[in-house]
């Protein structure tokens, strides 16, 4: 079978899709052909020599470099089948399924996943549905209170609300009286706390919802919890299950606890600082919970109609010991320091085994897709 891994992309984490793609990339079954494929901060597509798949092979510790060799551009043909899917310089490049390791916008919103299911090519994760649903952190609390899931009490903001100082008045006005300081500001379609912000009193609120529209047109401005942060992995489909593969099974592993040293599990503590945070696997928490936290994991995943894999995130309130789902990473990181990784591996599956199972996923998801009827 050939996989093509595809990664980089035009997001905020670019950098971490080279880091994440390169540890996946060594951990697909050797049984399989690995082919890759780069997406400059441009957007341009280029086919990546096998030397450096070889490359990262061989060091446990190495990234992925975008090498732009003009002659390897890739097109995509829509319409098509997988083995027709990707063409450099007229030629084709069969391919069995595709493992976007993509993060944020461009890679984890639908927009790529959309493409794929035009160039009718199965692909690891969640549905053009799913990942756009979840990216946009306003309307996954929509569908969450709806399954009667908690969510971190909170409203969202438009840019279009700033054009009239009255209503930008009535807004902070609102986040004092209602949520009260410390005030947690981050765009409704970032990742990697890109954008995200703790603002302790009014001052450092404007500053926050000024630099969280810089990287969206949708705000959300949330209670500061003084929380516990636990995380799940989950994979399968519930949505098609049946029973017949046994990929498709919803499965959570975990929970973990992240234990920040900095003010939030933010990008420095998640991917600079290698001190930045303890992660402890499983959470520190009584089984009762830890089941508790699972199953809702599971029931959000279901929910959303969510498939392929996710890292479903939690707060714990420390004053209230309150539960509240924070949001959802259908493409979670999988650098050295991730906890998705980490979970699977703690609960049974390993790196190796994790990729195939995603993969069996993908496939098993074409094909069932691809029996239904489409037109008269």
């Amino acid at each position: 079978m050939t996989v093509t891994v595809i990664y980089g992309g035009k997001s905020g984490e670019h950098e971490i899709s080279l880091v994440s793609a390169a540890a996946v990339a060594r951990n697909i079954d050797s049984k399989n052909k690995v082919l890759l494929i780069a997406i400059t901060k441009q957007g341009r597509w280029f086919l990546q020599p096998q030397s450096e798949f070889e490359r990262i092979k061989a060091d446990s510790k190495a990234s992925f470099q975008i090498i732009e060799d003009e002659s390897q551009e890739v097109s995509v043909i829509p319409g098509g089948t997988s083995a027709r899917t990707f063409r450099v310089a007229g030629k084709i490049i069969p391919t069995d399924v595709v493992f976007p390791v993509l993060h944020g916008p461009f890679g984890e919103d639908g927009t790529i996943q959309g493409l794929f299911e035009m160039a009718d090519v199965p692909y690891v994760g969640c549905t053009t549905l799913g990942s756009a649903e979840t990216m946009d952190k306003e309307k996954t609390k929509v569908v969450l209170k709806q399954a009667g899931i908690p969510v971190v009490p909170g409203f969202c903001v438009r840019r279009s609300d700033l054009a009239e100082a009255s209503r930008y008045d009535e807004i902070l006005k609102k986040a004092q009286e209602e949520l009260g300081f410390p005030l947690f500001v981050k765009p409704c379609s970032a990742g990697s706390s890109d954008g995200a912000s703790l603002a302790k009193d009014l001052q450092h609120l404007n500053g926050a919802i000024m630099e969280a529209f810089n990287w969206d047109d949708k705000i959300l401005i949330e209670k500061a919890v003084n929380a516990r942060e636990i995380e799940c992995s989950v994979t399968g489909n519930p949505t098609i299950d049946d029973g017949s593969v046994s990929a498709e099974k919803l499965t959570a592993y975990g929970p973990g606890e992240i234990a920040p040293k900095h003010d939030f599990y933010d990008y420095d503590a998640k991917y600079n600082d290698p001190d930045g945070a303890d992660l402890l696997i499983p959470a520190r928490l009584p089984e009762e919970r830890l089941e508790e936290v699972r199953s809702l994991a599971k029931k959000a995943f279901a929910a959303l109609d969510l498939s392929g894999l996710s890292r479903v995130d939690f707060f714990i309130d420390k004053d209230t010991d309150e539960l509240y789902l924070n949001e959802i990473n259908t493409m979670p990181g999988f650098t050295q320091i991730s906890m998705f990784p980490k979970m699977c591996q703690a609960f049974g599956l390993d790196f190796t085994s994790l990729t195939n199972l995603l993969i069996e996923e993908a496939i098993a998801r074409f094909k069932k897709t691809r029996n239904l009827q489409t037109s008269r």
